[in-house]
């Protein structure tokens, strides 16, 4: 009895000291790769960034929201309708401008201020709300929904034409 009244004031428990090691190693650990990661950004090491490619053409649109659920868009410069949205139809177009729309109505902003679409030299399109900040690099939902905004603009050479 009196061995084991003399174990349980022991910090060491049935293996022995390895919980204890354990414990050090895992800590060297977490401090070793939070100081791997923290060099590796400040250096930027193994970050891959694209280099900022001119913009090519823009487009500064107003959505209209019509009294039958559609949506007109019109070119700000020349006040033309580039492209009516149905209702039902292009849903991926109708839900990033809803967005976009709900964040000024988020801010108190109104729909004075157009959006903005641009096309880069590299093929890239962008949609942005300069009212907001927000931007939309549109290759990220891939080809077919980045295709939805790219048939608002014209292809270079390309006279505009109203869609319908």
């Amino acid at each position: 009895m009196g061995e084991r009244a003399e174990g349980a004031g022991r910090a060491m428990g049935p293996a022995g000291p390895a919980p204890a090691l354990l414990m050090v190693g895992a800590g060297a650990l977490m401090g070793f790769t939070m100081l791997a990661v923290l060099i590796g950004r400040s250096e930027q090491v193994g970050l891959v960034a694209l280099p900022p490619a001119k913009a090519v053409a823009r487009l500064e649109f107003r959505a209209e929201d019509q009294v039958d659920g559609s949506i007109a868009l019109r070119d700000i410069a020349d006040r033309h309708i580039v492209a009516w949205i149905r209702p039902g139809e292009d849903g991926f177009l109708r839900g990033t401008l809803r967005g976009l729309a709900q964040a000024r109505q988020r801010e108190g902003l109104g729909p004075e201020q157009p959006f903005s679409l641009t096309r880069y030299e590299d093929g890239r399109l962008a949609l942005a709300d300069e009212a907001t900040g927000r931007r939309v690099p549109l290759e990220a939902f891939g080809p077919t929904n980045a295709g939805a905004f790219a048939r608002l603009m014209p292809a270079p050479g390309v006279p505009a034409t109203e869609t319908r």
